[in-house]
């Protein structure tokens, strides 16, 4: 395909660019001004006055925030539940994706799975019913109760399973006559081909733990048992500066507005530093994982 050197096709890049980067600015301007406020010192964090750079610069909200500890267990939580959801989410939503991906003839129970895969997807329960069966199970306050519920969540399995039926058949009849058995199939040529899928659906499962804050509120009692987003909402929302366990002598030296942006922060940065090493799939995975009903 030649691309058209006209002057109407180059204005139409330079408008098309320029418009994307106004978009991509505005998009990062409110966690870049979070962010110097954090650094910002109190009088100017409370009176308005930081915009896109800190005012009387300074590191001590960080400090205090760290230096209490509360914020080290929340984040702690969440990199666990972040870490096993993820990987059990991945490993039984390859193992549901990879039968719905066959025909009738390979896998005669096959509609019967998906038409449960599909109402599961479009019904729920309720809130209620959720919570009672949880609490039956035994898992109030514990890490269980933040990871099993949404173990298998099914859009990815959707994704999943159009990725696999995309796999040209061809590798998979060879497989079938070198004796090879599903699990061979599946670890040896179906999981190899399908990384950028892999990807994708553990970026989305990632990011769903890690900003998840609801399910920590009505699952846990304690506040020192809470992931970091639901922390963060009762600093934030709430307004429970308390909550971070500074000493009170502190807070009277530092700015409230401030302690929250750096609590903000902090929260954000591990979905900042991950998401660059799976953006390069992330496309490719949608892409390949919706063509196909």
């Amino acid at each position: 395909m030649i691309e058209s050197r006209s002057w109407s096709n180059r204005l139409f890049n330079i408008l098309n660019h320029s418009l994307l980067f106004l978009f991509a600015f505005l998009c990062v301007l409110p966690l870049w001004n979070v962010f110097s406020v954090s650094l910002s010192g109190r009088a100017a964090a409370d009176g308005g006055f930081v915009s896109l750079f800190p005012v009387n610069f300074t590191i001590d909200n960080y400090t205090e925030i760290f230096r209490a500890g509360v914020v080290y267990q929340a984040f702690w939580i969440s990199v666990q539940r972040t870490v096993i959801g993820t990987f059990l989410n991945l490993v039984l939503v390859v193992l549901t994706a990879y039968p719905l991906s066959k025909t009738v003839k390979e896998f005669k129970g096959r509609n019967a799975l998906m038409g449960y895969v599909l109402f599961a997807m479009l019904f729920s329960g309720g809130l209620i019913p959720w919570f009672l069966v949880i609490n039956q199970l035994g898992l109030i306050n514990s890490l269980w109760a933040l990871i099993l519920p949404g173990i298998v969540p099914i859009w990815n399995v959707i994704l999943m399973m159009n990725f696999f039926r995309d796999v040209p058949q061809e590798l998979d009849e060879a497989a079938v006559i070198d004796g090879a058995s599903h699990w061979q199939k599946l670890w040896y040529i179906y999981l190899p081909i399908s990384i950028p899928a892999l990807a994708t659906i553990t970026l989305f499962a990632a990011v769903g733990h890690w900003n998840s804050w609801f399910d920590g509120m009505v699952l846990m009692s304690n506040n020192t048992q809470y992931p970091l987003q639901t922390f963060l909402r009762t600093v934030v929302v709430e307004q429970n500066i308390q909550s971070l366990g500074i000493d009170m002598s502190v807070m009277e030296q530092i700015s409230n507005r401030a302690v929250k942006a750096a609590t903000i922060f902090v929260s954000t940065v591990p979905i900042l530093l991950v998401y660059p090493f799976l953006q390069r799939y992330f496309i490719t995975g949608i892409k390949l994982g919706s063509v196909k009903g």
